[in-house]
């Protein structure tokens, strides 16, 4: 990790189902120790990659509880506690905060489309509400509307336990406002898998990554190679699973890498609607791909 708190490869994880639609602990527990031998350094269950809008409170509740304790301090978990109406935002946050979690990562209200004052108004809420830290998260192409850079960063100043953004956008522009514009040990760390490299190479932080479910030792790899200017090694490793990364939206996240996890034996394949398995036809692309990774 870097001096900043929150930084290195984080896994945006699954959330593993049985069958019969309930969580599976077991596989949570197995999905903790695989993170913890692979040198991951933030654990964040209960994201929006761990289906959070299907997640009961209580059930996040029991799933941060679960992987806090599989844990055991070996690395930190922060948590997934957003949603587009802030009063239930904030009862996520404290939820989240009670069951120990040591940072939360909050996802951009998203249908609503509100104004950059809205946003604002938003976070500050929640940020009132919890004294753990605060990871703010940008996604315009899942939520509808872009937090930009500069009410980013009125936050970052406003708010001591806004801590980090995870910038989830291509938008190199936005990215270098924040990169060169934040407070001191406010943490900038990328969303997209397929820009680690040149986001390392510009100053970030780190990943908060999908990819690091099927790959998390490569993927934290990839991120200290970059970060420390290794560039023939960090152009290898993006070269090679450039292609993996794409997949992984192959279709809407999180269905292809639970698809993976579970060709890997990690999970069972299993989904809360309205998310339903790949099509055949991805299936057999992405299996191929695992393949020639020599992942399964």
């Amino acid at each position: 990790m870097s001096t900043r708190y929150i930084a290195g490869s984080a896994v945006a994880l699954v959330t593993p189902f049985r069958k019969n639609n309930t969580i599976d602990t077991d596989a949570l527990k197995k999905l903790v120790q695989f993170h913890i031998d692979a040198g991951t350094d933030i654990i964040i269950p209960c994201g929006t990659t761990g289906e959070s809008p299907t997640l009961t409170s209580d059930e996040q509740f029991e799933i941060i509880r679960t992987v806090r304790e599989e844990a055991d301090g070996k690395i930190m978990v922060a948590a997934g506690a957003g949603t587009n109406a802030t009063s239930h935002a904030v009862e996520l946050a404290k939820n989240a905060e009670k069951a120990g979690a040591a940072a939360i990562l909050s996802v951009a209200p998203y249908y609503n489309k509100p104004s950059q004052e809205g946003f604002y108004q938003h976070f500050r809420h929640i940020a009132e509400a919890v004294s753990v830290p605060i990871i703010v998260y940008n996604v315009p192409g899942r939520t509808g509307c872009n937090l930009s850079a500069s009410t980013i960063l009125r936050l970052a100043r406003d708010f001591e336990n806004i801590a980090a953004v995870k910038e989830a956008s291509d938008n190199m522009s936005q990215i270098m406002e924040l990169l060169e514009e934040r407070p001191e040990n406010f943490s900038v760390m990328t969303g997209e898998d397929m820009l680690i490299l040149p986001f390392m190479a510009m100053g970030g932080d780190g990943v908060i990554s999908v990819a690091a479910n099927q790959i998390p030792s490569t993927v934290k790899q990839l991120v200290i190679a970059a970060k420390q200017g290794n560039l023939d090694e960090a152009r290898a490793l993006n070269r090679k699973y450039h292609r993996l990364f794409k997949m992984n939206f192959i279709e809407s996240n999180p269905v292809p890498v639970k698809y993976c996890l579970s060709l890997m034996g990690m999970i069972e394949e299993n989904y809360r609607l309205p998310l339903v398995p790949l099509s055949d036809e991805n299936k057999t692309v992405l299996k191929k791909e695992m393949e020639f990774l020599g992942l399964i």
